[in-house]
Order: C-alpha cells, then sequence, then structure tokens
C-alpha cells in the first residue's frame, strides 16, 4: 500500500539506515504538503477519519524527531513480537508526525463473515496490546476492512463489526476506550485487486494505527519526552 510522505522522507524512505527520528524531524519542521496529505489521505481515499491529535500550529522540528525517536523503538518492538502475524509500517499523521500502522489479515483474525476474533487473534492482540500498555502516551485508530463480495450494507456492518471488536478486546487487556477510535470502510480502501482470491484476502483486513497523542505532543514541544 502507497504511503504518502513528505518530499524529504520520499528521498529516503527505502534507506533502512534513516530512522524514524530523523524522519520525525523533517516531518515536524513541515517538509512538504504531501506529508499534509497523511494519514487522511492514505485511508479509504479520504473516507477515513483524519488521524492524529488535534494539536494548533507546527509541530516543531525537535518536537517531531523526539516523537519519531519513539515511534521508532515501538515499532521495532512490535515488529519483534508479532513477527509474520501482522505487517509492522510507519506513516504520517495529520500532524506530519511519525505513527505506526499494524495490519492484521482478517483471515487470522475473523472467520469468513463473522466479527468473533479466533483464538489465534486473540494471542496477537495480546502481544500488540502489551505494546500500547507500555507506551500510554499514544492514540489508537482501528480500521475494519472487507472485500466487495455482498453488499455496501453487510460489509459497511461487518467492516464496523471487526474493528470494534478489536477495539473491544483491546479494552479488555486494559487499554483507556478514551484513546481508541473505530470505523468500518467496507470496500472503500482496496489495497490489491478484488478480481481474484489472493486479492480479496489482502482486502480483508483490520488496520490499527498508533500516533502521538496531544499529551506526548505536549512533552515533545516542552522537551520532555
Amino acid at each position: 500500500m502507497a504511503v504518502v510522505l513528505a518530499a524529504a522522507v520520499l528521498a529516503c524512505s527505502s534507506c533502512s539506515t534513516w530512522s524514524n527520528t530523523g524522519k520525525g524531524a523533517a516531518i515536524g519542521a513541515g517538509s512538504g504538503v504531501a506529508a499534509g496529505a497523511g494519514l487522511g489521505a492514505i485511508i479509504g481515499g479520504g473516507k477515513g477519519a483524519v488521524i492524529g491529535a488535534a494539536v494548533g500550529g507546527v509541530v516543531g522540528t525537535a518536537a517531531g524527531a523526539a516523537i519519531g525517536k519513539k515511534m521508532d523503538r515501538q515499532a521495532a518492538e512490535l515488529e519483534s513480537q508479532l513477527g509474520d502475524e501482522a505487517r509492522v509500517e510507519t506513516v504520517t499523521d495529520k500532524n506530519n508526525l511519525q505513527a505506526i500502522r499494524v495490519t492484521f489479515d482478517s483471515g487470522i483474525l475473523f472467520d469468513t463473515g463473522k466479527s468473533e476474533l479466533s483464538s489465534s487473534a486473540r494471542a496477537s492482540l495480546a502481544k500488540f496490546a502489551a505494546s500500547v500498555r507500555d507506551n500510554p502516551q499514544t492514540d489508537i485508530t482501528v480500521y475494519g476492512h472487507t472485500d466487495n463480495t455482498g453488499s455496501r450494507a453487510v460489509n459497511e456492518r461487518l467492516s464496523l463489526e471487526r474493528a470494534t471488536a478489536v477495539a473491544n478486546n483491546l479494552v479488555g487487556q486494559g487499554i483507556s476506550r478514551d484513546r481508541i477510535k473505530t470505523e468500518g470502510l467496507a470496500y472503500d480502501a482496496p489495497i490489491a485487486d478484488n478480481s481474484t482470491a489472493k486479492g480479496r484476502a489482502a482486502n480483508r483486513r483490520v488496520e490499527v494505527y498508533i500516533t502521538a497523542s496531544e499529551d506526548m505532543i505536549r512533552q515533545a514541544q516542552n522537551g520532555q519526552l
């Protein structure tokens, strides 16, 4: 799935040596219009909620670097803990700050057409929840996605129920509901070709975004992060 980043980030997005700290500094400095599109443009072609804390003004370079460093650490932790159970990527939020996207295959989380979490899903989410608990200054947004099989009404309901099931599981593991938002996007944000079985399987997924909260941004701006 394409990720829209600032021009400076695009230039080095494939450089493994350029960490989120460096990208966070560049993005926090307001390094381009592309980054401003952020997740709002990535998720559902703009149909999803624009993700990121409600803060006024531009987050400075030093604050962006501090937040990038925190996101670096958590992304590495999630990759280590989840392995091939989910895909962990870095993206940008509406404040041009580094964020983390964790994509779970709905085929692993749910039975076909169902919204009840499987036992393997609960094990994966337990690992994810541990990381979220260890990083309480972040916000969580959960998106449910489907393929285009069936009616819009059915897929809207199913995608929201799946996102809600993931959110409820996280709350049950001690994550404050105030930190979590959910939305079902049905089949409006495909990442693969729905005309093939493989593509439809890829499109049936749950994406969880980890972003800096207002409190984290405030502390970063005050040099306290």
